[in-house]
């Protein structure tokens, strides 16, 4: 009975563990664009022959190549707070969307941004203290990252 009541506990508390909000638009992560490539200094749209899943996310590539190598090591490709705009994130502690043309690679993490009608938040980003955002950004995400 002990048993019984140790592996209802252990089930229980596994059904209700949160998991982090990604930005999913389009039913991928960052809109479907490949995030091995970012690492190459490329914002391209992954291929729907080469998909993969991590975290409950589903990601794209272009090639079998970088399939490889994000399943190999899937956490050194994740995008920084969910995939949300890095900016709006430590600014204003708010989820918003990004352009998944608009990014940093910086001490080797991807970060994102919006970039529409004429604001481009990756400029503000550098232009308002980057070192400073970035750590208000780690901190916001910590209270926003399982709120949907």
């Amino acid at each position: 009975m002990k048993s019984l009541i140790l592996l209802f506990l252990l089930y229980a508390s596994l059904s209700f563990s949160q998991t982090i909000d990604y930005n999913t638009k389009k039913g991928f992560a960052i809109e479907g664009y490949d995030v091995v490539a970012y690492f190459n200094n490329q914002a391209v749209e992954g291929n729907k022959n080469f998909v993969s899943q991590f975290d409950g996310v589903k990601y794209k590539f272009v090639s079998k190549e970088n399939l490889n190598s994000f399943n190999k090591n899937p956490e050194k490709y994740l995008p920084q707070y969910g995939g949300y705009c890095a900016y709006a994130i430590g600014a204003k502690a708010d989820k918003v969307s990004i352009n998944p043309e608009t990014f940093e690679i910086k001490d080797g993490k991807l970060y994102l941004f919006y970039n529409a009608w004429g604001t481009n938040t990756l400029e503000l980003w550098r232009k308002e203290n980057p070192k400073e955002l970035k750590e208000k950004a780690d901190k916001n995400w910590e209270q926003l990252k399982f709120k949907k």
